[in-house]
């Protein structure tokens, strides 16, 4: 089989509706699939005016708002799509996430004799301990694990998480289909000084940053806590929060110390990495975190739970420090160190730096299209 024989049928809960990593990196997976020859279609839920364009044939499956967090949506299966895939006629389906979507799309291909594949990008189960839910992990657990082994093969973006999937009997194959860089965006010489001074930074403040959906399961409670505790020391610092989302009120309470850039993208991104000092990602859900590998690309230390993703891209004391999931008093004393030490910074940034090189997105993206034709070619052989 080659590029060319494949029609791959991608379903995601949320492909451009609202940007965040997961769907950046699918956009950017069916941007090299098209290049390579392969016909794509998406079928997720759709809204009026996206914050950006999709990449891609983009199929809309009917949905509304999911209540109490409205920036999403809710699937409602297959409606909307029945008669596309059928005149699609895919021989891969590829599903992103485990939500009604998904599982309706596990069917449509059992039914259909089609190959299944699946990829990881969050761990939706551990979400339930940050509302109070956490009683229902282990059903969580359970209900992804039926929908996981229905597939030929899942993708994990990291062999960190590949490990926690494989411990939890997801699937007995799971491979590693990672992220990359844009080398050409993320880089240390975009550091801007009179940008730092135009949100009221001194030139010798040390800026802890933070990038990301302003959200719970991100992690902010230990964010903020931790300011608190390097308060609490006397601790000179200043907290820069680059993001916006439905937790921000939240954050801005408990953190009034903080300066918050709404949302940033591109180069505006770039720079704002660039002109921080240490990166801090508490986050225990990642799968990979691409934020802490724009971090390094950047140029900054990263400061980090010690939790899937993260442990497959921060090396102790190399490029960064990891912490035990929602410890403070560790997470200030690694901050710390870097907050106190510029020869420190310099040295785990460059680290970093060089450590990103290697995640280039063409030869990962070609990596993942190998699978597609391996599984595509080999069923029912």
């Amino acid at each position: 089989m080659q590029p060319k024989d494949l029609r791959v049928a991608l379903f995601s809960g949320n492909y451009n509706y609202v940007k965040d990593g997961a769907n950046q990196a699918l956009n950017r997976l069916t941007g090299y699939m098209l290049s390579r020859g392969v016909t794509m279609r998406i079928y997720s839920p759709t809204i009026d005016n996206p914050p950006f364009e999709p990449t891609g044939d983009l199929v809309s499956i009917k949905s509304v708002p999911v209540p109490g967090r409205d920036e999403y949506r809710f699937g409602f299966g297959l409606i909307g799509a029945h008669d596309d895939l059928a005149a699609f006629k895919p021989n891969l389906v590829h599903i992103s996430s485990p939500d009604v979507i998904g599982h309706r799309a596990a069917v449509w291909a059992e039914r259909h004799g089609v190959p299944l594949v699946a990829s990881v990008h969050t761990r939706f189960e551990t979400y339930f301990r940050y509302y109070k839910l956490g009683w229902l992990q282990s059903a969580g657990e359970a209900i992804l694990r039926r929908l996981y082994n229905k597939c030929e093969e899942i993708y994990a973006p990291s062999e960190s998480m590949a490990d926690v999937l494989r411990e939890q009997g997801m699937n007995r194959e799971v491979l590693i289909w990672s992220r990359g860089i844009d080398q050409q965006l993320y880089d240390p010489a975009r550091r801007d000084m009179a940008w730092r001074r135009s949100l009221g930074l001194a030139d010798d403040d040390v800026v802890i940053l933070f990038v990301g959906r302003l959200v719970l399961e991100k992690g902010l409670d230990v964010f903020a806590a931790t300011l608190k505790e390097l308060d609490r020391r006397g601790q000179s610092y200043k907290a820069l929060f680059v993001g916006d989302g439905p937790a921000r009120e939240w954050i801005e309470e408990r953190a009034p110390q903080g300066i918050f850039t709404g949302f940033l993208g591109g180069e505006k991104l770039a720079r704002a990495y660039a002109s921080a000092d240490v990166m801090f990602n508490p986050s225990s859900t990642e799968t990979f975190g691409n934020v802490t590998l724009e971090a390094m690309a950047s140029g900054l230390p990263v400061v980090a739970a010690r939790a899937t993703g993260s442990t497959s891209l921060v090396e102790e004391g190399l490029n960064g420090m990891l912490t035990a999931p929602d410890d403070v008093q560790q997470s200030a004393d690694a901050l710390q160190h870097y907050l106190n030490d510029a020869e420190a910074r310099r040295r785990a940034g460059a680290a970093g730096a060089e450590r990103a090189e290697a995640y280039d997105w063409d030869a990962i993206n070609e990596g993942l299209l190998q699978r597609y034709l391996a599984v595509a070619g080999g069923h029912g052989s």
